[in-house]
């Protein structure tokens, strides 16, 4: 799946549109700058207190300066202020290159927490800056991960809390930065399902590649969607109701009414009456309801309520 056919990329029902951007600053933010003797303790020092600074030492005169400095530059841009870059010609500033004891150029010197932490000297080649800058700001794409995993946290307690539209939004913006992360494609479709939106949230997980096919998550709430449209196909709950009201033991009917309250949100209700068909007779439909409830804990998740309180009184039922 590509962001072009991501059909979450910008909005969700046709209405929201996400807004959230994940470690990427401003187009109009810049990562380089020149310095002086008498700004290098705020440009530096102040500032490698917020992440690391590269100091680039050089001269107009420096041939190696030349190939090292384009090279600094486009790295430094691509990290998106992983690192910092601040550039200082020697011929102009000597103050500072001298009291670092620094004899030749091009010198890089990287400054953390207002001190020196490491440097390199000449013109090394573009995977030499980026293993450098990698040791100084950790793996490129971590921060983001890190970002990532917390927008989804907040989604996922949005969704819960029964804000859908705040938890679309969110897991929108995430599938704007990272289209094929599983834990959006599954927030999103539960979105869609909390909105009524079913057949559009099963068009959204068809045809995924087969990581995403196969990933846990997913395959809960597509079991979810077959769910719902059993449900839809099993009749009138308050019939149901009046079936169970005139014959307590009608299975058949009790069976029905879990499947409709379960895709209602009604899980501990759901999970009562299967349980009430185990209690009164463990054959019926093969242990049927036994089944059906561990269906039902596959997509509620191990974590839900309804999950652990069903399997306790489960096990009270199976190992009396």
């Amino acid at each position: 799946m590509s962001s072009t056919d991501n059909p979450y990329g910008g909005s969700y029902g046709g209405q929201m549109s996400a807004s959230a951007n994940y470690g990427a600053a401003p187009a109009a933010e810049s990562y380089i700058k020149d310095t002086t003797t008498a700004n290098f303790t705020r440009d530096v020092l102040e500032e490698s207190r917020r992440q690391p600074v590269l100091v680039d030492f050089w001269a107009p005169w420096c041939g190696p300066c030349k190939q090292l400095t384009p090279v600094l530059e486009k790295v430094v841009n691509e990290g998106r202020g992983r690192v910092r870059l601040v550039k200082l010609n020697i011929d102009d500033h000597p103050a500072i290159p001298g009291q670092l004891g620094i004899q030749s150029i091009p010198a890089v010197i990287a400054f953390v927490n207002g001190r020196p932490a490491d440097g390199f000297m000449g013109a090394v080649p573009e995977s030499q800056v980026r293993q450098f800058i990698d040791r100084l700001a950790g793996p490129a794409g971590a921060d983001d991960a890190a970002e990532i995993e917390a927008i989804l946290q907040e989604a996922a307690t949005l969704l819960a809390g029964g804000d859908f539209n705040g938890a679309a939004e969110l897991f929108g913006a995430v599938l704007q930065a990272d289209p094929e992360n599983a834990k959006a494609l599954a927030g999103i479709a539960e979105c869609m399902i909390a909105a009524g939106q079913s057949d559009q949230a099963r068009e959204a997980l068809a045809e995924l590649p087969d990581a995403l096919a196969k990933d846990a998550g997913i395959i809960a709430v597509l079991k979810k969607l077959d769910q719902i449209d059993e449900a839809r196909k099993l009749g009138d709950p308050v019939a149901l109701q009046n079936d169970l009201a005139l014959n307590a033991d009608n299975h058949e009917a009790r069976m029905k009414l879990a499947k409709i309250l379960n895709v209602e949100g009604k899980h501990e209700e759901a999970a009562d009456h299967l349980l009430l068909i185990m209690r009164r007779d463990r054959t019926f439909d093969d242990d049927g309801a036994r089944r059906q409830l561990l269906q039902f804990f596959e997509v509620w998740g191990p974590k839900d309520p309804a999950t652990i309180a069903a399997r306790r009184k489960l096990s009270s039922i199976l190992f009396s």
